[in-house]
């Protein structure tokens, strides 16, 4: 009988610290090659999308896929959020599906895990940097959640284009992470952040390249269709560039695959995966001065690892309910 888990279960287990713990363990497999990684698959219905997400982790023994979908008229016409998720995750030895539990929380912590494990790999190592955050959405919480795990900062200033928002989002994260964060009304205040996150959904550059400081590190969230980016030209030019994966890069990322279009850059300027720099392939940052950047794109490695630890916690702590089917 497989554990059924929902919304509040899976928060009650799952941390980010943990969470970062995990996906830096799936990146290292999906670069020794123990992963098995499908690109996700795309089926448009009427009015929206939806994925389905498979993955195989040999060392972590982890076999799940998770079914996510995107449908812009549910909060209007059906009082649902427009994005659901749900993960089914499977005893790799016999196939069979021993959890089913809520994606849409394990979701938004996977994705800033993978930018805080980045933002530990990549970012300056010194303490009382400046975060700087586009968006005030879910994601872009857990974008400076994460990344406070991976460095102890002075404060945090955030930007969106609804002021209320950006209000909000300073006073609920102050509390939770008990630090100084600033609602700015203008974007470019948050060119001069040492860290900076971009979760929106916009389909455009949010700023301008040439103003971002040396020694910066970006992590990339928000854009994921190729004609869709949130990082201009310029910052990708002066950037070295990691991605979450160099093929889902190539198909999916707008970011970099704009500059390759305009000639701008070659194919040659993806530096490396972040696996890579994991598990010691490549260098990560060289020196202070250096400007990087970490395209997520969103893996299904980080959905089955994420999902696995969550079910280990939930039988250690005897929550769930078991269903038979």
């Amino acid at each position: 009988m497989p554990l059924l888990l929902n919304r509040n279960d899976v928060i009650s287990v799952l941390t980010m610290k943990d969470c970062m713990k995990v996906v830096e363990k799936a990146f290292a497999e999906l670069s020794n090659g123990t992963a098995v990684l499908p690109l996700r698959i795309g089926i448009t219905p009427p009015d929206g999308l939806a994925l389905y997400m498979p993955a195989y982790l040999k060392e972590m023994g982890a076999l799940a896929c998770k079914v996510v979908t995107v449908y812009k008229n549910n909060p209007s016409k059906y009082d649902l959020p427009t994005t659901i998720g749900k993960v089914l995750l499977q005893d790799p030895e016999t196939g069979n599906v021993i959890c089913i539990m809520d994606g849409g929380y394990l979701t938004a912590i996977r994705t800033g895990a993978a930018s805080g494990v980045a933002t530990c790999l990549l970012a300056r190592k010194e303490d009382g940097q400046t975060a700087g955050i586009y968006g005030a959405g879910v994601q872009a919480k857990m974008q400076l959640w994460a990344v406070a795990e991976a460095r102890k900062l002075s404060k945090a200033l955030v930007y969106d284009v609804s002021a209320e928002a950006a209000s909000k989002f300073a006073e609920e994260m102050s509390k939770k992470l008990n630090l100084n964060i600033i609602a700015v009304s203008d974007a470019d205040m948050l060119t001069d952040c040492d860290i900076i996150c971009t979760a929106t959904s916009s389909p455009t550059p949010l700023f301008d390249g040439t103003k971002i400081k040396k020694g910066a590190h970006i992590n990339g969230i928000g854009s994921h269709t190729p004609n869709a980016r949130e990082l201009d030209t310029e910052i990708i030019k002066r950037s070295k560039f990691i991605g979450d994966s160099k093929e889902a890069c190539f198909k999916e990322a707008g970011d970099i695959m704009i500059p390759i279009a305009e000639g701008a850059i070659s194919a040659e300027h993806f530096y490396a995966e972040l696996g890579e720099i994991i598990t010691g392939k490549r260098n990560g940052r060289i020196h202070n001065d250096e400007i990087t950047i970490f395209k997520s794109n969103g893996l299904a490695i980080q959905d089955v690892a994420t999902a696995k630890l969550i079910y280990d916690k939930a039988i250690e702590a005897g929550i769930g309910t078991m269903i038979d089917i």
